[in-house]
């Protein structure tokens, strides 16, 4: 019986835990570490070992995952004092499943390289939901040979693995489906807007259009929130906000229009500045109540 690689899982967010509990239940021996020790628990209760930074978690693995927020936290646990690279060894493999900038992840798996350490980045899509069913989308760049190396890893975390090319295209991919997402997200915002201010039952709405054209997940997973007014996040506007800065600053780069990002990316920024940011993306519709003056969740209250 093939022995299972040593998993290190760096960042036990609202998605990083529940895809290291998938990968713990598997049967992979895993070491977790967290900036938070309280998150680790858990996990540690459940069989994993605790780690006290990331070079440990280096130390204690065959491949490291990491699930952090931005380029800068990837950079400090990777790059960092105490960072990954001071525990890696030749052979060592860093699958980075943040969304980050692909540029950094360039930068990041050029350095690593010269300490002869692979690395894939692979974002994934499908919010807390997917990453407790397994059924994430995951879009990888890096390697084809260590792509096709950590696949059964991946399939313990989604159910749809595209490898994209190099490193840095996964990231690339990533960019483009949050684009698509936040405009779906306005999109949903504003047809229910629509048919809360002329009248309409909005749960007979949502049961028809879903099965329409216009279905899709976030409609399907969002647009129950956004009715009953349930703003707990599955995943943070502040998290959306630093996706979508990502996106602009690559359509930048190139030199490329992408107005309705940048109009939900303004949207959303208002959300934030009325203290929501910590709030899930289906917090959107708050921007759009007050714009109406309509409190779409309670049907006829206008929004003060």
């Amino acid at each position: 019986m093939e022995t299972k690689p040593r998993i290190g899982f760096i960042g036990l967010g609202v998605m990083g835990k529940p895809m290291a509990k998938r990968l713990l239940e598997a049967g992979y021996p895993l070491t977790v570490w967290n900036r938070t020790r309280s998150k680790m628990e858990s996990l540690i209760s459940a069989g994993a070992k605790g780690a006290d930074s990331p070079k440990e978690v280096a130390e204690k693995s065959d491949i490291v995952i990491t699930m952090v927020t931005d380029s800068p936290d990837v950079e400090e646990v990777v790059l960092g004092p105490s960072g990954v690279i001071e525990g890696a060894r030749e052979g060592l493999i860093l699958i980075d499943m943040s969304t980050i900038s692909p540029y950094v992840t360039k930068r990041i798996a050029s350095q690593l390289a010269e300490r002869g350490v692979k690395m894939l980045d692979a974002p994934v899509s499908g919010g807390d939901i997917g990453a407790e069913k397994g059924t994430l989308s995951i879009m990888v760049g890096g390697p084809k040979e260590v792509y096709e190396k950590c696949l059964p890893i991946l399939k313990v975390l989604g159910k749809r693995i595209t490898h994209m090319g190099p490193n840095g295209m996964g990231q690339m991919t990533k960019l483009c489906n949050q684009v698509i997402c936040a405009i779906n997200i306005q999109a949903v915002c504003e047809g229910l807007t629509l048919a809360a201010k002329a009248g309409l039952d909005l749960e007979k709405l949502l049961n028809v259009v879903t099965a329409g054209a216009a279905g899709s997940w976030m409609l399907s997973n969002l647009g129950p929130k956004m009715i009953k007014g349930d703003l707990e996040p599955g995943f943070r506007i502040r998290h959306q906000l630093k996706d979508l800065r990502l996106v602009l600053e690559a359509a930048s780069d190139l030199k490329l229009p992408l107005p309705g990002t940048a109009l939900v990316q303004q949207m959303l920024r208002a959300v934030e500045a009325g203290g929501l940011g910590d709030k899930g993306t289906q917090a959107l519709i708050v921007a759009m109540e007050k714009l109406a003056g309509f409190k779409v969740s309670q049907g006829n209250e206008p929004e003060t």
